[in-house]
């Protein structure tokens, strides 16, 4: 099993940039599927950014040339860079974990961190 804890939200007003992190622990996050979702009240969560075992990477086109997912294998932490904040990216940003192949799909995600919320405005 993983363990999840992200960090790194706040407030931040429109165009400007954050760097959310996600810890893990119990499990190396190169052996799963990495992902960024977003959720906001009576929505469901959208997945953002994913990163597969192999390093490729996908994106909501929502987000695409302004968020950047990586991870550092060897602190076991993944990153969620992201750039030219809007107000409707406003929201609880969680990262999860799938032992198989990157889903858009929240449901097929194993391992879930507690959140942490971004503000745009």
């Amino acid at each position: 099993h993983v363990q999840l804890v992200e960090s790194g939200g706040g407030s931040v007003q429109v165009g400007g940039s954050l760097r959310l992190s996600c810890v893990a622990s119990g499990d190396t996050i190169g052996r799963y599927c990495m992902g960024w979702f977003r959720q906001i009240p009576d929505k469901e969560r959208e997945a953002v950014a994913g990163i597969e075992s192999d390093g490729s990477t996908s994106y909501a086109d929502s987000v695409k040339g302004r968020f950047t997912i990586s991870q550092d294998s060897a602190k076991n932490i993944l990153y969620l860079q992201m750039h030219s904040l809007k107000p409707e990216d406003t929201a609880m940003y969680y990262c999860a974990a799938r032992a198989g192949v990157c889903d858009t799909a929240s449901g097929r995600y194993n391992y879930w961190g507690q959140g942490t919320q971004v503000t745009v405005s």
